[in-house]
């Protein structure tokens, strides 16, 4: 016969114990847990993540997370390049490498709004790309400085396929109004995460077309 004591004892076990997560294929499970990770980093900072703490957001125990991240830096890489990655892919709508037949003051007038979109469309991504958190490891510190270089190498493109068409003024220095121009776009990303409804994208595009008829005018 079970005496009561194991039996209120066994009773609290299944109470505290965690239940089975659904089987999942292994490609699903990796980009739940970097889900799981994304979300915890954003709720507690770099300094409190954990395995234990991105296994409970994902509603599964510690072993499965090791069953696809060898250590909690491999997972922390998993999510910055799949966020760079998206991020990156965003910005190749934006700045397209061949704009083709678009008049080149309307595309960078638009593109600025439609960089805010993404970034809108996206929030986490870029919250963790414009509004780093304090204690934010080395490894997301490159990953963000080497999209940064490459953003601003699209921007540079631009500026001379425009300045190539006679949109902008001959003397204009490409490096360093790329430079303006990509700087003055990740504030504009920051206002619009931290205050859409003061700054929403239309805003700023119309700032952008006030600011390309004063380079135009010049």
């Amino acid at each position: 016969m079970t005496s009561p004591s194991s039996s209120s004892s066994s009773d609290a076990t299944s109470r505290h114990r965690r239940p089975y997560a659904p089987r999942l294929p292994p490609e699903q499970r990796r980009e739940q847990l970097i889900d799981a990770a994304l979300e915890v980093i954003l709720e507690r900072g770099y300094a409190r993540i954990s395995i234990e703490a991105i296994a409970r957001a994902a509603g599964i125990t510690r072993p499965v997370v090791y069953d696809h991240f060898a250590d909690l830096n491999r997972l922390l890489h998993a999510v910055v390049e799949r966020e760079e990655r998206i991020s990156l892919d965003q910005l190749a709508e934006v700045v397209p490498d061949e704009p083709g037949d678009q008049a080149p003051r309307e595309l960078l007038a638009r593109g600025v709004s439609r960089f805010l979109d993404a970034v809108m469309s996206r929030p986490a991504t870029w919250r963790i790309i414009l509004l780093p958190l304090e204690g934010t490891p080395p490894i997301v510190r490159q990953h963000v400085e080497a999209g940064r270089t490459e953003v601003l190498a699209r921007i540079q493109r631009l500026l001379q396929w425009a300045l190539d068409r006679r949109q902008l003024p001959r003397e204009l220095d490409v490096e360093l109004t790329a430079r303006a121009i990509r700087d003055w776009s990740e504030q504009a990303g920051r206002m619009v995460l931290t205050d859409p409804e003061r700054y929403p994208p239309e805003r700023y595009e119309r700032y952008a077309h006030q600011f390309l008829d004063l380079l135009g005018s010049a």
